[in-house]
């Protein structure tokens, strides 16, 4: 058969099937290019999951009559000035949208630009397109899409019902929504409406936090969201990077709630999923997953948006400096959240709590003080009579992170003797100029601190605390285990990672490529404990290995390193795998549940866990304390 032409209407449908899957696809392609068109309200409405109707108004600047025709032709966009594909600053730039949408459909469009008499209407119906005429509208744009895939009924079957596609379009109003706090936006559903997003005024806060942005994502995430979530702020050669991501303790059961933006664009991008689970990998459980709403901006020739038809899969130049950007800005943030837990946590909590029916018998009464009893409390401790205050004061009052001190005890992860920080808090009451005089102190209430003052244990694996406005639980072993696995890290982080060298050095033969990408990282493998270097041309001989890793495989971590430098060039496999025996070594070396403390070394956990980053879930994602304010309570009980 000799080679032909196809027809225009059939090459227009070719097009549809690679840009619009599903109503959703029409959705998100029509609401982009009202957003290019500058509007600052728009407004969609669907019936039969997109399958009868969809319904996109915008009040954005309108199209004048001679474009409306040039518009349903293939590749005519007013989005490429300079005709670089790689300067692209619109979301809509392929010029393919609606004549693939008018192959399909019956496609009627009304615009009209300020200052035009009236408005000009054109149809396209199944890739046929007619005249211009002139309609009554108002300013901006109106597009109509009836009867999707009509023209080929064979797509019809693999739309899912109209509850799934009604979803997938709520999905796509959300995350563009997101992307555009300063534009109103509706969504109704059969006469319904599903969603709804006012415009949020542009502001800051003191710290430069976009209050806009913040805005936006409480009215679509929820105000749970808003109250336990980050702000995340960085840049790094060009490329800047914002928004919010959630406690590790606030989580969900998959990464559908990880939102990510580029350039005002939505886009799914396994980097992106990648980094923040390597972010947030020492805080939560391999089937728990972070959310996140993250803001990319970086120079259009900076990152490929021409990669998928349908805009949704993005190449960067340099998609290691991307990676790291993301993973150095989520973890700064989240240690810069020190010690706090979600407000989730409590939420929880109350509501597992029922009011019980008193007992029919008396209960014996136990002094707080020795004996049997599981409550060990106190009521008039004096803070002079307990030992290592002033080292608690100054460990308190320390920046977040200055893990200076004894504080964490030795190497097993016990406790000091003693207990530091024990009875009562300090805090300095004057400076004396005067370097040979002696430092005065005024005495803090233990109660003034965030996680409070110790008043007893329970069952030899929780304690509790008494704030100024509520109580406090601690997981005793949960604390303790992130407290040491703390500290573990910052060893590793200065490098003082002890080495094991091999009896005999193995070689491991690699790819050329390979072998000399390792080669190149010698340096910073060494400072990882890896003692790695060049053996021909395509082998490397391993000398020391981390003594951390015990009896490693040393030809697979080897090749698992060689293909996360291909990948993301990075030696984050060695470090994963010496953070995870950390947190082991860290629960194995923390405070068992069922261990009797005394109230000097609760008070000493306490003022830890209010200095250490990360203190507010254990290593495997746990919340590590739980805070009941005095409100709550009393309305459990009926005081309120």
């Amino acid at each position: 058969m000799p080679i032909r032409r196809l027809p225009e209407t059939l090459v227009n449908r070719i097009a549809a099937g690679e840009v619009v899957e599903r109503p959703a696809s029409a959705v998100k392609e029509l609401v982009e290019n009202a957003i290019d068109a500058g509007a600052r309200r728009i407004d969609v409405a669907i019936a039969n999951g997109g399958r009868s109707l969809i319904s996109v108004s915008d009040d954005g600047k309108g199209m004048a009559r001679d474009e409306l025709p040039v518009a349903v032709e293939r590749h005519a966009t007013s989005k490429l000035p300079s005709d670089d594909l790689l300067d692209i600053r619109w979301l809509g730039f392929r010029g393919e949208a609606l004549p693939s949408i008018g192959a399909v459909s019956r496609l009627h469009i009304v615009s009209r630009q300020d200052g035009d008499e009236s408005a000009w209407a054109i149809e396209v119906e199944g890739g046929k397109v007619g005249v211009v005429k002139p309609a009554a509208a108002g300013k901006g744009t109106r597009i109509e899409v009836r009867d999707l895939f009509y023209a080929v009924p064979a797509r019809l079957k693999f739309l899912k019902s109209d509850r799934a596609e009604d979803l997938a379009v709520q999905e796509i109003m959300r995350r563009l929504a997101m992307a555009h706090p300063g534009i109103a936006f509706t969504l109704q559903q059969d006469g319904r409406t599903s969603f709804r997003a006012d415009a949020v005024p542009a502001s800051l806060m003191d710290d430069g936090s976009d209050l806009q942005q913040l805005g936006r994502l409480e009215q679509i995430l929820g105000r749970d969201f808003a109250d336990n979530a980050v702000p995340i702020k960085a840049e790094r050669e060009g490329i800047k990077l914002a928004g919010h991501a959630g406690l590790p303790t606030y989580n969900r059961g998959n990464a559908q709630h990880q939102f990510l933006f580029v350039n005002g664009r939505p886009v799914r991008d396994k980097l992106f999923v990648g980094a923040v689970r390597g972010a947030y990998a020492d805080f939560l459980s391999h089937d728990r997953h972070p959310v996140v709403a993250l803001f990319l901006e970086l120079p259009s020739e900076q990152v490929d948006v021409n990669v998928h038809p349908a805009k949704a899969e993005v190449r960067f130049r340099d998609p290691g400096l991307v990676r790291g950007l993301i993973v150095g800005a989520l973890r700064h943030a989240l240690a810069e959240a020190g010690h706090r837990a979600s407000t989730t946590v409590a939420q929880s909590a109350l509501g597992a709590l029922k009011p019980q029916s008193a007992p029919t018998m008396p209960l014996p009464f136990q002094s707080t003080f020795g004996g049997p009893s599981r409550w060990r409390g106190y009521d008039n401790l004096r803070p002079s009579s307990v030992p290592g205050l002033a080292e608690a004061a100054a460990l308190y009052n320390a920046p977040q992170g200055d893990f200076s001190g004894d504080v964490f005890g030795d190497a097993t992860g016990e406790l000091p003797a003693g207990g530091a920080a024990s009875g009562g808090g300090l805090a300095p009451a004057a400076r004396n100029e005067d370097a040979g005089a002696s430092p005065q102190f005024a005495p803090v209430p233990l109660q003034s601190y965030p996680l409070g003052a110790a008043r007893g244990q329970l069952h030899e694996t929780y304690i509790v605390a008494q704030t100024a406005d509520g109580i406090v639980i601690v997981d005793q072993h949960a604390a303790h285990e992130r407290l040491v696995y703390e500290r573990m890290k910052v060893n590793l982080e200065a490098g003082r990672v002890p080495r094991q060298v091999l009896l005999l050095p193995e070689v491991v033969e690699l790819s050329e490529a390979e072998a000399t990408r390792l080669s190149t990282r010698a340096d910073e493998l060494a400072e990882l404990g890896l003692v790695l270097e060049g053996f021909g041309a395509g082998a490397v001989v391993v000398r020391e290995v981390p003594a951390l890793l015990g009896d490693v495989a040393v030809q697979a971590l080897v090749r698992d390193l060689a293909d996360a430098l291909a990948e993301y060039d990075s030696v984050l496999p060695l470090k994963a795998k010496l953070e995870e025996v950390c947190g082991t070594m860290a629960c194995h070396g923390s405070v068992r549940a069922g261990r009797r403390l005394t109230l000097d070394e609760m008070n000493a956990l306490l003022r830890q866990m209010e200095a250490t980053p990360h203190s507010g879930q254990c290593n495997h994602g746990r919340p590590t304390y739980v805070e009941l304010k005095l409100a709550d309570i009393e309305k459990l009980f009926g005081r309120r």
